[in-house]
């Protein structure tokens, strides 16, 4: 996942941008398969800041490309966190609820 697709992903949380109620149209992720791409993405980036690092490190990459490789990797990671958050507020609110 591109950080672009990300930040939707996120202010769709955020602001609700999501449909409530309701089925999902024909052919969009159902929300388990969109974390599970997330975090695949996630891991992806995360590997290729390690791979970035480990090529700096031998000296065959730019300190540039380690930097934006590593600040790629954060800000998938602080996405996840994020919709964890949101997700975890949920189930509480959820809990909280009167039967």
């Amino acid at each position: 996942m591109n950080p672009m697709a990300a930040m939707k992903a996120y202010q769709a949380v955020q602001g609700g941008g999501m449909p409530t109620g309701g089925p999902a149209p024909a052919g969009a992720p159902g929300f388990g398969e969109l974390l599970q791409n997330v975090m695949g993405d996630m891991t992806q980036q995360t590997r290729a800041a390690e791979t970035q690092m480990t090529g700096a490190i031998s000296g065959q990459n730019n300190m540039i490309d380690v930097v934006t490789a590593v600040s790629s990797a954060e800000a998938s990671l602080e996405t996840v966190i994020a919709v964890r958050d949101q997700v975890i507020s949920a189930y509480q609110e959820i809990m909280r609820m009167p039967i």
